[in-house]
């Protein structure tokens, strides 16, 4: 799982209003995976076309793409590669869970209890590659970019803010800070009013920023000693060290210039060792795999234009939405495309 760096990450809450201007790389598969849990029917079920084609995320990303638009916000979505062979492991684990929540949706549906069937839903959601392939499709038509990560697609976009090509990578994962985004916003997918998981509560999500550089200079440390944080607390990649937390694992960072040395506190203080050579997840977050895209590169790629036919068709007689609805939003878009600006990346904050 990705690594939780929420308490010592620097961060402050924003309104989509402060992003006017800017381009954002979005984590594609993250938002999407947002959009599959939180876009469902009573049941738990996703929402799907007379067909079975999954339609959730199709309704998330068309109009949540159009407000941020409004909101001056340039998109841009960066989908994920081929994951690294590290990552497997976790890969393993995910779609064990996924298939346990799924046995536990369809036995909670069968005694009736909508309330434990959605939340098992939610927790057997998973990214196929028709999801993806639609997701494409219906942001093409949109004229929306789109980037193809060679690998981690989270990586992707830190290299990209951190290059100066975008102006902020956007991601649930406080995985973007150890790949080196210097700003990262979270929440930009189900910012809004949500109900918290088996309870009758709800709570205003906001969007928040978190700041590189003043995550390491509030923390006094180096942004190597933040990868090893997460080394510590355990990443996508490796697993942790069972009793160390968030406060211990910066203590411990401060201390120590190099892998070499965390694997050997660790075996000295802990009596435990990694259980794969942490270096080379040092070194995938110090140097991902990403393509090189420059600024100019990124302004090319907001010259593609709206399909307002071949949008409408895909969503109204391919995947069943309502033609009215789609046909208003589609209006929104046409005269928002092509209408937002890029300020400098030295206007943030």
């Amino acid at each position: 799982m990705a690594v939780d760096l929420s308490k010592i990450a620097s961060k402050k809450k924003i309104s989509l209003d402060e992003l006017r201007g800017k381009t954002v790389a979005i984590d594609a598969y993250n938002m999407i995976y947002q959009f599959l849990s939180i876009i469902r029917q009573p049941d738990g079920k996703p929402l799907e076309d007379s067909n079975g084609n999954v339609t959730s995320q199709l309704s998330g990303l068309f109009y949540r793409t159009i407000d941020m638009m409004e909101k001056g916000i340039r998109p841009i979505y960066v989908f994920d590669g081929i994951p690294s062979m590290l990552k497997q492991k976790t890969i393993t684990s995910r779609m064990r869970r996924r298939e346990e929540a799924y046995g536990e949706w369809k036995r909670a549906v069968a005694e009736g209890d909508m309330e434990k069937a959605k939340t098992s839903a939610q927790a057997s959601t998973r990214i196929t590659k028709a999801v993806v392939a639609d997701s494409k499709k219906l942001l093409g038509f949109m004229g929306v970019p789109c980037v193809d990560a060679p690998s981690e697609g989270e990586a992707q976009a830190s290299v990209m803010c951190a290059s100066g090509a975008v102006g902020a990578a956007a991601s649930q994962d406080y995985d973007t800070l150890l790949f080196g985004s210097p700003l990262v916003v979270r929440n930009l997918s189900f910012s809004g009013r949500r109900k918290l998981p088996n309870k009758n509560v709800y709570i205003q999500v906001e969007p928040e920023l978190m700041d590189l550089k003043g995550t390491l200079e509030s923390n006094g440390i180096t942004r190597e000693q933040l990868i090893f944080i997460g080394i510590m607390l355990g990443t996508d990649f490796n697993d942790g060290i069972k009793g160390i937390g968030p406060k211990t694992a910066l203590k411990i960072a401060r201390q120590l210039s190099s892998i070499a040395e965390l694997k050997e506190y660790i075996k000295q203080k802990y009596s435990e060792e990694f259980e794969l050579d942490v270096q080379e997840v040092f070194d995938l977050f110090m140097k991902p795999e990403v393509k090189e895209i420059s600024a100019p590169q990124v302004e090319s790629m907001f010259r593609s234009r709206v399909d307002s036919e071949a949008l409408e068709r895909f969503m109204c007689e391919e995947r069943g939405f309502d033609r009215s609805r789609i046909t208003r939003q589609t209006e929104r878009l046409l005269k928002l495309s092509g209408s937002i600006k890029q300020e400098s990346i030295n206007k943030w904050f």
